[in-house]
């Protein structure tokens, strides 16, 4: 190239450009300060933003299902674990409350017996119940104490309630007992209201004993409590024995016939109370009753029905305490 020669002259293209990137540069400045005068382009941008808005949402709509459903598994998860844990705690408190609700009944039976031993100045030997007798036809049961522990044969037996039977057998560690309502048991009472004298025999069922031969001149009634005579001398005076709930005629029609429902629970408890001799002893000399029962006679003046005078000699002999089957 010539020295004298100047620069090149421009290119047409070379200014086209220029002059758009000067007119780009002017249309921006006057955007700019149009912009930030009247806020019209922000307006735009938040309107373009709401228009694109449902595309995003749909963008994102897989990636917001996946998070719910791993919370919700886990929340599941969650909830059945938290679920088992109070399951099981809700079973061992019940079980505990189940064993403090025995435990109180338990407790408010011994304070029942102990309160009836000390009413009655009593001296008695608590004895816990080891078994029952399955049998249907016997009424027994087999107390956890024996002949080691002072336990004899023909000793009385009370709980809260009144009179349960009577000691038959022996062992050294156990004893067992013939309730009230066994049918080979009889005990002689008296009608604690009026003192007629009875005889209240078993019937198998732990709810009835039963008054065969009641004369009907006698003031027997139904709702009268009916106690231990202490005749025979096996069972001490003055003990409950039942009270009287339904009273009907025998096949005779010459005497009634008495349902008692006994006094003690026979079928309930965990304890009993066996009376001790000279408690016994004590407790029928404080009731006196008469020894030589006078024969009754109908409002008649007819004699005693035969039964009568065998039930009479009953009260002089041990027949009536128990039958050794």
């Amino acid at each position: 190239m010539p020295a004298y020669a100047g620069s090149p002259a421009p290119k047409p293209g070379d200014v086209a450009g220029t002059l758009r990137l000067l007119a780009y540069l002017a249309l921006a400045i006057t955007l700019a300060v149009l912009d930030h005068r009247g806020g019209w382009l922000a307006q735009l941008r938040l309107r373009s933003e709401m228009l694109v808005q449902p595309v995003w949402w749909m963008a994102g709509l897989p990636g917001r299902i996946g998070d719910d459903l791993r919370e919700t598994a886990t929340t599941r998860d969650t909830l059945v674990a938290e679920n088992r844990m109070l399951h099981n705690a809700l079973m061992i408190s019940g079980a505990r409350l189940a064993r403090l609700q025995a435990a109180a009944a338990e407790n408010a039976r011994l304070r029942g017996l102990l309160a009836a031993a000390q009413r009655g100045g009593l001296d008695v030997q608590l004895a816990p119940i080891l078994d029952i007798d399955l049998d249907p036809t016997r009424q027994r049961l087999v107390l956890d104490a024996g002949s080691r522990d002072g336990i004899t044969i023909g000793q009385s037996v009370i709980d809260a309630g009144g009179l349960l039977g009577q000691i038959v057998a022996l062992t050294p560690q156990t004893a067992t007992v013939l309730l009230l309502t066994d049918p080979d048991h009889a005990v002689p009472v008296v009608d604690a209201r009026n003192g007629v004298r009875l005889v209240a025999y078993g019937q198998g069922r732990s709810d009835r004993l039963q008054l065969p031969n009641i004369p009907i001149s006698s003031d027997v009634k139904v709702g009268d409590a009916v106690v231990t005579s202490g005749l025979g001398g096996r069972f001490p005076a003055g003990f409950p024995v039942g009270t009287i709930v339904a009273l009907r005629p025998d096949e005779s029609r010459a005497f009634l016939v008495g349902d008692v429902r006994p006094a003690a629970q026979l079928d309930r408890g965990r304890d009993v109370l066996l009376l001790r001799r000279d408690a016994a002893t004590v407790a029928m000399h404080a009731m006196p009753v008469s020894t030589a029962p006078a024969a009754p006679i109908l409002a008649t003046g007819t004699p005693p029905h035969a039964a009568d005078y065998d039930t009479l000699h009953a009260l002089h002999t041990d027949s009536w305490l128990y039958a050794v089957s």
